[in-house]
């Protein structure tokens, strides 16, 4: 076994292929940027080596490989994402006489040509879907080809993976601008342009098989994962095993797995991927196999107890495999949801800034962690960029059956706590709580469908407004005074006393996290208040520390006590409240009367003329994210509709579109950064005064 090992990688990913070199007391090298010099997975190795300033170096296979022979590393592990299924990074440890901890070139340089994949495996009676078999097609070629794809189609990059570049395709007149659009993402995340077009299938169920490979030509697979549960063609809940196979159809897709790997010499550990129709799970076709570790490993590790990263290793370093097909045992069942920095009431646009709070309710990671298993990149302190996938966390939860496990992860995911940037979580829970989720009646677009439907309501005990216990939280932390110790209360507070009268009541605004604004008026101390929103009836509310940490608060509405986590952050003329309920993290501006004010005469001037007749002043449109300027529509006349600017952030691209139609102007280049809020463009509307 190797004595020190080079983690080419970040966040959780590095953080949890550490975990494994510990247990095995195998030195780790961690690689970082400028940008995360002080990230986690930094200070959790025992060394750490600088790729350079920009997040590009961890796409810079000599700079890994330089790093790996200056730190005595005698194996390189890729993670997942970034060099992991380029064989340049194969190609360049082999040179410098470095063990890769992968597959072999060939099978990497097979497998990541999608075209040459299909090709090999329908060679091999693997069933494969309609498609271009060309990798260099031009636009015009592939417009060609697509009538004998067939409509709807998918757009997909030659390289590359995790659902970058993909787009769906229902029209003829829609494929230019899908085409455009994934070769700029392909360019982007992959280094390489190349596309393909794939008949698409509305409503399938997305299985893939975990399978391990020795030098020696003996492959097996360790079952297989249901990735059904997918938003923008992105992973965020997977399980094992699928609900949807019984042990015949189980093991016909475990056996045309293993002849995949097969096929192209494969080593290590890899995982194929299968498109399954959701009513007939037998007709399952190949869509593509990664030639790395999973993001969603560790449901495999959960059911067969199988350490995969130490399975790797051994591999890597020679060994043959240490058990046969027959031993392998699926035992319970096991769900992952990914968490990531997001705002779902934001359309899901990424959530950047410091953490502030992560409290992980006590729960271990890696993969002696069990029942519950939550595996982080990132710890209060922390900075959430950009730059990187959104993905913070995968909590993960084991049961005997499907039942207890989808009711051990939502516990977990309710008790999770992050404050400084929002997550996911309260959606996941929702997602979980689906009636068809929960009878495993899973099929690719329900997570877009769930998307599409009004949102519930929060049950808060007492619900002001939208939002819920996160909101009441929120004003009584921002708008009244605390009670002193003692119980006197401190004599300069800002409370609304007024002589010979009683306390006035205060006026607060909150601007929620999607973007709507509350106007309330309090009365009271946060221990005991009465909030009255505008046109709401009265709650009466309380708000005291429950011990511990800073951020605990037990919250009182309508005679009903919760925990929740609640943060106030004064930044520069920044006021913002992080509020955490049951799992739903939520930010919350504060607004004094200036801002109020100025948000009042933005509404007017956005608004319709004082007759009721055509709308007057100009349309700004704000960056939702930070992010990078890749496209913009040219100055002038524009419908409504048209996207006008398209920003970059974390891998994704994220069009602003024109409110109505008009004269535009665009205040930004492609290529310049923008800043949460900053104005990119101004549409004069049409007959506008």
């Amino acid at each position: 076994m190797f004595s020190t090992v080079l983690v080419a990688n970040r966040g959780e990913i590095a953080c949890r292929v550490m975990t494994t070199l510990r247990r095995l007391g195998i030195r780790s090298v961690a690689v970082h940027t400028g940008a995360d010099a002080d990230a986690r997975h930094v200070r959790e190795a025992d060394v750490a080596v600088s790729l350079g300033e920009g997040p590009a170096g961890y796409l810079d296979p000599d700079a890994v490989v330089a790093a790996a022979v200056a730190s005595g590393a005698e194996a390189v592990h890729p993670g997942y994402g970034f060099l992991s299924e380029n064989p340049a990074l194969a190609r360049a440890c082999e040179a410098a006489g470095i063990v890769f901890v992968g597959p072999p070139v060939a099978a990497i340089e097979t497998m990541a040509d999608k075209v040459a994949a299909k090709r090999l495996v329908a060679q091999h009676e693997v069933p494969v879907l309609p498609g271009t078999l060309d990798a260099l097609l031009p636009d015009d070629a592939l417009v060609a080809a697509a009538d004998d794809v067939g409509f709807p189609l998918l757009v997909k990059p030659v390289a590359g993976g995790g659902g970058k570049g993909m787009v769906v395709v229902r029209s003829a007149g829609e494929l230019p601008d899908a085409l455009a659009s994934a070769r700029r993402v392909a360019t982007s995340a992959f280094g390489d342009d190349g596309l393909l077009l794939e008949r698409l299938v509305d409503t399938p169920r997305h299985v893939e098989v975990q399978v391990l490979a020795d030098s020696a030509g003996t492959v097996v697979h360790l079952g297989e994962r249901e990735c059904t549960l997918q938003r923008r063609h992105q992973k965020i809940v997977e399980e094992a095993p699928s609900p949807a196979l019984d042990d015949v159809a189980r093991d016909r897709m475990g056996r045309a797995a293993c002849e995949v790997a097969r096929s192209v010499g494969y080593v290590g550990v890899g995982t194929v991927e299968f498109l399954v129709p959701a009513g007939a799970p037998e007709a399952f076709s190949f869509i593509e196999m990664n030639t790395r570790l999973q993001v969603e490993h560790p449901v495999t590790e959960m059911v067969t107890g199988h350490d995969l990263v130490e399975a790797q290793l051994r591999v890597a370093a020679g060994e043959k495999l240490w058990f046969a097909q027959d031993d392998v045992h699926l035992t319970g069942h096991a769900i992952e949801a990914r968490i990531y920095a997001e705002s779902p009431a934001r359309d899901f646009l990424p959530s950047v800034g410091d953490v502030l709070v992560l409290d992980d309710a006590g729960v271990a990671a890696g993969p002696s962690a069990m029942p519950l298993r939550l595996d982080a990149g990132v710890a209060a302190g922390d900075a959430v960029s950009g730059h990187f996938d959104p993905m913070i966390a995968k909590a993960v939860a084991h049961g005997a059956d499907r039942d207890e496990a989808l009711a051990r992860l939502d516990g977990l995911l309710s008790r999770l706590t992050v404050l400084g940037v929002e997550t996911n979580t309260g959606f996941l829970r929702d997602l979980l709580a689906d009636p068809d989720v929960r009878a495993g009646r899973l099929d690719t677009g329900l997570v877009d469908r769930l998307t599409a439907r009004p949102a519930g309501t929060d049950d808060a005990g007492g619900t002001v407004g939208a939002g819920g216990a996160g909101q009441v939280a929120a004003a009584l932390l921002a708008g009244l005074p605390a009670p002193s110790d003692g119980g006197v209360p401190d004599p300069w507070a800002a409370d609304g006393w007024r002589l010979n009268a009683g306390a006035a009541p205060r006026r607060i605004g909150l601007r929620g996290p999607d973007g709507t604004v509350a106007d309330l008026e309090l009365a009271g101390a946060r221990d005991g208040a009465t909030l009255v929103p505008d046109d709401g009836d009265p709650v009466d509310a309380a708000l005291r520390p429950a011990g511990g940490p800073a951020h605990r608060w037990l919250l009182t509405t309508a005679g009903r006590t919760r925990p929740v986590s609640a943060l106030r952050v004064i930044a520069g003329d920044t006021d913002t409240v992080w509020v955490a309920v049951d799992g739903r993290t939520s930010a919350w501006t504060v607004l004094d009367r200036a801002a109020r004010a100025s948000l009042r005469r933005a509404e007017r001037v956005a608004g319709a003329a004082p007759d009721g007749g055509t709308a007057v002043g100009p349309l700004e449109l704000r960056a939702k994210m930070p992010g990078t300027v890749t496209a913009t529509h040219p100055a002038g006349p524009v419908d409504a509709g048209a996207a006008v600017v398209v920003v970059e952030a974390m891998k994704m691209e994220h069009p602003l579109t024109a409110p109505a139609a008009g004269t535009l102007r665009v205040l930004v280049r492609p290529g310049d950064q923008v800043r949460l809020d900053q104005v990119v463009a101004v549409v004069e509307r049409e007959g506008a005064s």
